[in-house]
């Protein structure tokens, strides 16, 4: 294995302190429009589940979800060594792999991890996407597990955007931003390999409007 440079290792020791630091300041100067809050965050604490988001939406996301019992599957990329690193900085527990790389050994540990230790948090379009389109990944973890899907979308009404696959997007200061959430999606459980595709057309469905609904609060039709 190829030693990582000095500068490389000091980065990843120092990357969880700035950015926690960064995003409660940038954060906090935002407004948030989130209906029925309570609710969502009886969620994260009541019976496992498995949360779902867009890859753009990773920063607030993070945000929204701090003291919750999430487990994020995270990159097994150099650059997911960060993300990793970041959120267990925040009080996270992350598990490693991607459609890519250690993908089915990464799912069977969250599947061991999820209903036991907390509940799982998946990226809806993967770590490569192609953006807003739902991987098959979700679907088998809650049909394997017997646990429902909640889909998370949010959107804000001033931003960057990144000039990556997924057009990640973070908030300007003092921004509004509106979060929607969707109802439990049930998966049957144990769904044979010819109905996986039914059912993440469905979800893909399902958070494509909440995508929309979103972003239209703000008179944007994408961002």
């Amino acid at each position: 294995m190829k030693k990582k440079s000095f500068l490389y290792r000091l980065a990843l020791f120092f990357a969880p302190w700035l950015y926690g630091t960064v995003s409660r300041l940038l954060f906090a100067t935002c407004r948030s429009n989130f209906p029925d809050r309570e609710r969502y965050r009886r969620m994260l604490a009541g019976p496992p589940c498995v949360f779902t988001f867009w890859h753009y939406s990773i920063f607030y996301i993070v945000h929204l979800s701090r003291g919750g019992n999430w487990i994020p599957m995270v990159s097994a990329s150099t650059d997911g060594e960060f993300v990793a690193r970041i959120l267990e900085g925040l009080g996270y527990r992350t598990v490693r792999g991607s459609s890519g790389r250690d993908g089915v050994r990464a799912l069977r540990r969250m599947l061991k991890l999820i209903g036991t230790d907390g509940n799982g948090a998946i990226v809806a379009d993967g770590s490569q996407g192609p953006p807003l389109t739902l991987q098959s990944g979700v679907i088998l973890m809650a049909s394997r597990l017997g646990v429902p899907v909640v889909p998370v979308v949010w959107a804000a009404d001033r931003y960057w955007v990144f000039k990556s696959w997924d057009r990640t997007v973070l908030p300007k200061p003092f921004s509004r931003i509106g979060v929607c959430y969707g109802r439990e999606f049930v998966v049957p459980p144990r769904i044979k390999r010819e109905e996986i595709e039914v059912w993440r057309a469905r979800l893909e469905e399902e958070m494509l409007g909440l995508y929309r609904r979103a972003w239209g609060k703000f008179g944007i039709e994408e961002h």
